[in-house]
């Protein structure tokens, strides 16, 4: 089973009722999975932190939701971040990594290297996954963390484990 397969299932299990994302490479066989399946809600948006907000009044209109995002978005998150810190709003992000293994690209490396860090100094609990095997279990530790305890995780899926992406080279 894929890892998006395996994320889709946890999913389901955590009872996952919207997905927010920015259109992503990186996730596009569990965006394709949520957007076929008629019980979740799929919403795209311009700028990560506009599902922080989505997911804060899905949460506060009884659905738990996710959002996918590449790292490069968490800069666009800070001050999201801390609104759902300070509200105790629970939220669960799927992160594809850039800026790591076999990077071209130099403007995805600073975020890439630094993502982990600054989600932790916005009080998230971060999970980072380099083995396909990893993944399933990994999600479902970190929804279940989000939903019963009300707090702010991330599962941070690493260029390895993705694919380093290449544009003509």
């Amino acid at each position: 089973m894929s890892w998006s397969e395996q994320v889709f299932e946890k999913f389901q299990q955590a009872r996952i009722g919207q997905v927010t994302f920015v259109p992503d490479a990186g996730h596009k066989g569990l965006i394709e999975r949520c957007q076929a399946d008629t019980e979740v809600l799929t919403v795209p948006l311009t700028s990560e932190e506009e599902g922080v907000a989505l997911l804060a009044g899905a949460w506060l209109g009884g659905q738990r939701g996710a959002l996918l995002m590449q790292s490069s978005g968490i800069g666009n998150c800070v001050n999201m971040l801390a609104f759902a810190r300070a509200c105790r709003l629970p939220l669960f992000m799927l992160i594809t990594m850039r800026g790591q293994w076999g990077e071209f690209n130099p403007w995805q490396v600073p975020m890439g290297q630094s993502a982990a860090g600054v989600l932790r100094l916005a009080d998230v609990i971060v999970h980072e996954v380099d083995a396909a095997e990893d993944v399933g279990d990994t999600v479902a530790a970190a929804l279940h963390m989000t939903f019963e305890s009300q707090i702010r995780t991330a599962v941070l899926l690493s260029q390895r484990l993705i694919g380093a992406k290449s544009f003509g080279r």
